[in-house]
């Protein structure tokens, strides 16, 4: 914008180029475009990339196949990946997307990635608060009091 003020006020590339410190190809173009458009023509433009293959409908639909769930689009258990998302778009939009570009896609939707909690089923709570809160503290200790210092 400031190489435009100066073309306006009657600068010339030379002057621009030693100025900004820009490459004179870059001074050039700035130049022609102030002449062709003004310096509305040195605006940024916002590039908006390809358009959505599925439109705000689709999307829609496809929400609701994830809120009624894995099974009830023929899956054996309840987990989504990203490779299941990708499989009901190809069979339900006739869309083939990579199952890579579902996570954005679902994280644009709303979503966010769930991983199912790890627990062992012999797991006893109260044995492991009761580790947490009387073990642990007499261990860290008894490691602290040997640490060399």
């Amino acid at each position: 914008m400031l190489a435009g003020q100066m073309f306006l006020n009657g600068g010339s590339v030379e002057e621009v180029v030693e100025y900004l410190e820009v490459s004179l190809s870059s001074a050039k173009r700035w130049k022609r475009a102030v002449k062709e458009g003004g310096l509305e023509a040195l605006k940024a433009k916002p590039h908006l990339g390809p358009k959505p293959r599925l439109d705000a409908k689709q999307k829609h639909q496809l929400v609701e196949i994830l809120l009624a769930g894995p099974r009830a689009a023929g899956y054996a258990n309840d987990f989504w990946t990203c490779q299941r998302v990708a499989e009901v778009v190809a069979k339900k939009f006739q869309v083939n997307y990579h199952h890579d570009y579902m996570g954005p896609m679902l994280h644009d939707l709303g979503w966010s990635c769930q991983k199912p909690e790890q627990r062992a089923r012999e797991a006893d709570d109260d044995a492991l608060n009761r580790w947490r809160q009387e073990d642990w503290p007499r261990i860290k200790k008894g490691l602290a009091a040997t640490a060399v210092p």
